[in-house]
């Protein structure tokens, strides 16, 4: 499936917003200025479609998601009774990529990705290689042995271990379980979820 494989910091600097999980002086020094040998004369104002069209971007770019994934996302959220907006947040959290990094196995979202992809994360004891698996309540997320040992994976685990843990995980060691569904309110939620329905409600 495509990906995009282009630089990273470009995606950062056309949303205007660090979406790869990193700190970085190079991106906080040119977060504001767009991409482009022209981008510091861009000061055009965006239009309502324009405005929802960057939301839904900057999710996209945040969560490493294409458009058909994505799309597929929202319509599921918009099927279920209650706040869209809050589903949808939900949904996107409980990725096993997402709840990868949010336990502190990976140091990104990417790295997460990959991780799964190559078969070093089991859930309830059993390999899953599907980033978008949706994690349950209860599900137990864990690392393969034989990755346990590798010097990234485990420095990683090192510097991440007194990291503090989303209220809706709980973890032990190289062990995470999913307690709960994520709410908005567990989350610094920096995108404006209203204008990504309107987006898709077109």
């Amino acid at each position: 499936m495509a990906r995009y494989t282009g630089p990273k910091h470009r995606l950062a600097r056309r949303e205007g917003m660090n979406v790869l999980d990193k700190n970085s002086a190079s991106l906080k020094r040119r977060l504001n200025i767009p991409p482009g040998q022209h981008g510091r004369k861009r000061h055009s104002r965006l239009s309502e479609f324009g405005l929802q069209l960057r939301e839904k971007q900057k999710v996209k770019a945040t969560y490493g998601l294409l458009e058909k994934q994505f799309k597929g996302l929202i319509d599921t959220a918009s099927k279920q009774k209650g706040d869209t907006g809050e589903i949808l947040m939900s949904l996107l959290e409980r990725r096993l990529d997402n709840v990868t990094y949010r336990l502190g196995f990976a140091k990104t979202r990417t790295m997460g990705r990959q991780l799964v992809s190559h078969g070093h994360i089991l859930v309830n004891g059993k390999k899953m290689n599907i980033p978008s698996y949706c994690v349950k309540i209860d599900d137990t997320i864990s690392l393969s042995s034989k990755i346990k040992i590798s010097a990234n994976v485990a420095k990683v685990l090192e510097d991440g271990k007194d990291a503090e843990i989303l209220s809706f995980l709980k973890k032990k060691k190289e062990e995470g379980v999913l307690v709960r569904i994520p709410k908005k309110d567990d989350l610094n939620v920096p995108f404006n979820l209203q204008l990504i329905i309107e987006y898709y409600s077109r």
